[in-house]
């Protein structure tokens, strides 16, 4: 081993950075990943998922993304019929290699008895996630084409710097339709998975 190489240890380095720290974890095993192997990760703040048995990490959310989610899920929580259930970050099992964890889903209620640990695609109706600046390329193509794959019938990107603005994808064959984006200051009127309005810019707000 020459001289400032690193030893092959079998381990992998995780490091998510956060507001105002930078956490390191060593993790055990190398890539590809199985959803086996996240099972053994430490619980250290950070969230874990896989693509194709490549980690993905992320740190966890800021306060203004927590908030965004509180609310969605209060406005889903009012709008839901009782056959719908509204959840956030909750373990998506797409396969051995791949695993995601979204800001929020909508699943039919007797998915959420009949569900242990990991809930499979074809329970989800809706996936939504909150664009972030640590989560951007992800949300917007990745997830977006990961989550079109699995056959997830909508996916709501929810892009918190634009006020915030939520782009609407409807599955259509293998993949998703091009985003209907609805802005702040305008009321979004949306049927599936279940008759909703609302205000994007209330998902930012203070409580009042």
């Amino acid at each position: 081993m020459g001289e400032g190489e690193t030893p092959d240890t079998g381990q992998v380095t995780a490091m998510a950075t956060t507001e105002p720290t930078t956490r390191r974890t060593v993790l055990h095993g190398e890539p590809p990943f199985t959803v086996d192997d996240l099972l053994t990760f430490p619980d250290d703040g950070n969230r874990y998922e896989l693509f194709d048995g490549s980690l993905l990490v992320s740190p966890s959310p800021v306060p203004l993304h927590q908030r965004a989610i509180a609310r969605l899920l209060r406005i889903f929580e009012d709008a839901a019929p009782p056959e719908f259930e509204p959840l956030p970050d909750v373990n998506l099992r797409v396969s051995g290699r791949d695993f995601f964890i979204p800001d929020l889903v909508v699943v039919p209620a007797g998915a959420v008895d009949e569900t242990e640990l990991m809930f499979a695609p074809r329970d989800v109706l809706l996936a939504v996630e909150m664009v972030s600046p640590s989560t951007r390329a992800r949300d917007r193509h990745l997830k977006r084409a990961a989550y079109a794959a699995a056959g997830i019938p909508a996916y709501w990107r929810i892009e918190l710097s634009e006020g915030p603005s939520v782009h609407v994808h409807e599955l259509a064959g293998d993949e998703y339709k091009p985003a209907e984006k609805h802005e702040a200051g305008e009321v979004a009127s949306l049927l599936a998975p279940f008759e909703v309005s609302f205000d994007p810019a209330v998902l930012l707000r203070p409580r009042s």
